[in-house]
């Protein structure tokens, strides 16, 4: 499979391994129109901070669990006007680059500072992503053929779905010149052969063909063609018309779709329509409940289907009561909602990990609300409009705005918090020993901490394919496994796996009754 190479690919090819893992830190919640110091615990999330930070923070109770993935990154078209800075010269990504790639960072021309951003942000996006999930991003022709290389060696090149192409403008501006840019791309991969896409619902459009009753009981039908191009030896044969005797046979170059006893039986059914006053050529009766409930989907998706950017950005307007709005090239919801029913169930779990205006939130609230669904979404933004635009853009949707009426739905808001490992590698007791209990618990088992009822002590933090985890942690002094601690152990298991700062029984005391003991902060595995 061909790759590609930019400068500083060595340097960031595992970098995802390399960033600090910091805690979320809750900053307000909000539900159906109230603000509040706590947690709503709705599974929604606005968080605002690195985005690359962000990813490692969702792990421990994300990995593997998110259906669907919708971003929008930079484009890298080299403008520098927008509100989000589209050429990659960011002076966050700047320091990131300057940290990372370092001085090869110098020389970074615009395409490979742009790989060096993206990549360790995939890497995460791919762990986050669940077996039966599917990533889309759009893009434009600027790193399309870039992204679909860097894709094809994150992903995998045989969990390539299709390139979407969304036609975003009507038509070219008059001082156009060359060939008008008028589409982007949405690059859709899975994770894994587990994922499969839906169909589509049907329109009122497609459904209004069906318009005639025969009051034979099988509802609406529309007439359909009888006779199918002729690529090798058909069905040629003459159909008589029952009612006039008149008989017909297919039209030059065509054959009849289906063998004559089937026809025969077809009109012994009053299912073949000779026209209106019973003297046409003959056609089958397709009934709409004979139509599979969906429609399959294809590469090309118009802007009548699901909108333009002229049309997300009146949409924005309107939310923002404004005349203006706040991006130049914001995504319409309705194109979101289009790739979260080809994608998700009404209980996934969705993540937009480059928010902008938090047009996926507002697709998720609205899908949830037309069909009763309980999708959770995480959006993640690292600018400053985090808080007056992302997320006060859900808020407005929740509550209603203009006269939209809100579709309710509740979120938390966050901001990244402290490192849970210091410089000199100890532990930050500032982040809490509850958050260094759900890290523990998720390094050593890749699944998330959940809170339950148990008797045992509470150093306990749960118990995985027969294994005992404890974390004997104290933030005012040392801990030493000893037999007093052991007899407070009340779960029964096949192996027990206990940190603490040291260790009194012997070596082969602990390897007889299958514990094994782990140094606070050594044996903690970074990740």
């Amino acid at each position: 499979m061909p790759t590609l190479h930019w400068i500083g690919k060595n340097k960031v090819i595992n970098h995802h391994m390399d960033v600090p893992f910091k805690v979320l830190k809750h900053s307000y919640g909000f539900d159906n129109g109230n603000q509040t110091n706590e947690e709503t615990n709705s599974g929604n999330k606005i968080i605002h901070g690195d985005n690359l930070e962000a990813l490692k923070a969702l792990l421990p109770e994300y990995e593997g669990r998110i259906k669907c993935i919708y971003i929008d990154p930079p484009y890298n078209t080299g403008n520098e006007g927008w509100v989000y800075n589209d050429n990659v010269n960011d002076p966050k990504i700047n320091k990131w680059l300057h940290s990372v790639v370092g001085k090869e960072g110098e020389d970074l021309s615009r395409h490979d500072k742009w790989l060096c951003m993206m990549y360790p942000r995939l890497k995460l996006l791919h762990k986050l992503l669940a077996d039966d999930g599917a990533i889309f991003i759009s893009c434009d022709d600027n790193e399309q053929a870039n992204l679909k290389i860097v894709c094809d060696e994150i992903f995998g090149l045989g969990n390539f779905i299709r390139n979407v192409i969304w036609h975003k403008r009507y038509a070219a501006s008059n001082d156009s010149k060359g060939i008008p840019d008028v589409h982007d791309f949405i690059l859709c991969y899975q994770k894994t052969k587990l994922f499969s896409i839906k169909l589509l619902p049907r329109t009122d459009k497609q459904n209004s063909l069906y318009k005639y009753d025969s009051s034979d009981g099988m509802g609406l039908w529309r007439p359909d063609n009888l006779s199918v191009k002729t690529y090798s030896k058909g069905y040629d044969y003459p159909i008589i018309n029952p009612s006039t005797g008149t008989s017909y046979n297919p039209p030059n170059g065509r054959s009849w779709m289906s063998n004559e006893t089937q026809i025969l039986k077809w009109i012994s059914e009053n299912r073949i329509f000779f026209g209106k006053n019973g003297l046409g050529a003959p056609q089958l009766k397709r009934y709409l409940k004979e139509v599979q409930n969906g429609v399959v989907p294809i590469s090309y998706w118009s802007y009548d289907e699901v909108n333009h950017t002229d049309g997300a950005k009146k949409e924005l307007k309107i939310i923002f009561a404004g005349d203006k709005a706040p991006f130049q090239t914001p995504k319409p919801t309705r194109l979101v909602e289009r790739i979260l029913e080809l994608s998700t169930e009404t209980d996934s779990i969705i993540l937009d990990s480059f928010a902008g205006s938090g047009t996926t939130a507002h697709a998720v609230l609205n899908l949830n609300n037309v069909d009763g669904g309980n999708r959770k979404v995480i959006i993640i933004e690292m600018e400053d409009y985090a808080e007056t635009i992302t997320a006060e853009r859900v808020k407005r949707v929740i509550k209603g705005y203009s006269d939209v009426a809100g579709t309710g739905g509740a979120f938390d808001y966050y901001e990244l918090g402290a490192p849970i490992f210091l410089e000199d590698g100890m532990l930050n007791e500032l982040v809490g020993t509850e958050k260094i209990r759900q890290y523990v618990y998720y390094t050593e088992t890749k699944t998330p901490l959940i809170a339950e009822a148990h008797k045992d002590n509470e150093y306990f933090l749960g118990k995985h394919n027969d294994t005992a985890y404890y974390l004997y942690y104290e933030q005012d002094g040392p801990t030493t496994l000893d037999h007093d601690f052991l007899a407070t152990i009340k779960t029964n298991a096949e192996q027990y796996v206990i940190y603490a700062d040291t260790c009194l029984p012997a070596k082969e005391y602990l390897t007889g009754r299958n514990i094994i003991f782990k140094k606070i902060p050594r044996d903690i595995t970074r990740f």
